[in-house]
């Protein structure tokens, strides 16, 4: 409702991300992420708004898109240093991988030791770990750049002074069901 709010009053947004993905907890994963989350993501697709994101700190899954990520056409998106972006965290795609083959190995008849799940889940924590920092996302050109955390409000309003130089389409949204 608010997006659409900003749509009628040609209202620039900003998306400051520490944001995880939508389904979080029994409830969600039973209502499902296209009830729940669909509406916002329909919603911040079809803004014509001129859209701002600060990745501040974690940005993971989902919850990037529904905070307008670089695929929701952010006029610009800037990082914090210490920000973090991945299709999930280094923990839940380290275990996620570890529990796959524990699952696959006990079909089997299979027991893994302590050592062999953490010869899993290591190499693909520091995996995780390395590319989800801000620098590894910039320097693949995913956001307009790093900014020290105290020069987001000039970077802001520079940005939105040049993205109103251009004029604001009509939004255009599909039916959003409740």
């Amino acid at each position: 409702h608010f997006i659409e709010l900003c749509n009628q009053n040609k209202t620039p947004i900003v998306f400051l991300q520490n944001i995880t993905g939508f389904m979080v907890g029994r409830e969600y994963e039973r209502r499902g992420i296209t009830k729940d989350g669909a509406k916002m993501i329909m919603a911040v697709s079809n803004s014509e708004v001129p859209k701002f994101t600060v990745m501040c700190h974690g940005s993971f899954g989902a919850g990037n898109y529904g905070m307008s990520g670089r695929a929701f056409d952010s006029r610009f998106l800037f990082s914090w240093p210490q920000s973090q972006i991945s299709v999930m965290g280094a923990e839940q795609a380290a275990n996620t991988l570890a529990d796959v083959k524990i699952r696959q190995l006990a079909k089997q008849g299979k027991q893994l030791t302590q050592a062999d799940i953490d010869a899993i889940r290591d190499p693909v924590l520091g995996e995780f770990k390395r590319k989800q920092s801000a620098y590894w996302s910039t320097s693949e050109i995913w956001d307009d750049g790093i900014l020290d955390p105290v020069d987001t409000r000039n970077a802001l309003g520079i940005s939105i002074a040049a993205a109103l130089s251009a004029p604001i389409g009509d939004p255009r949204y599909g039916v959003f069901r409740m």
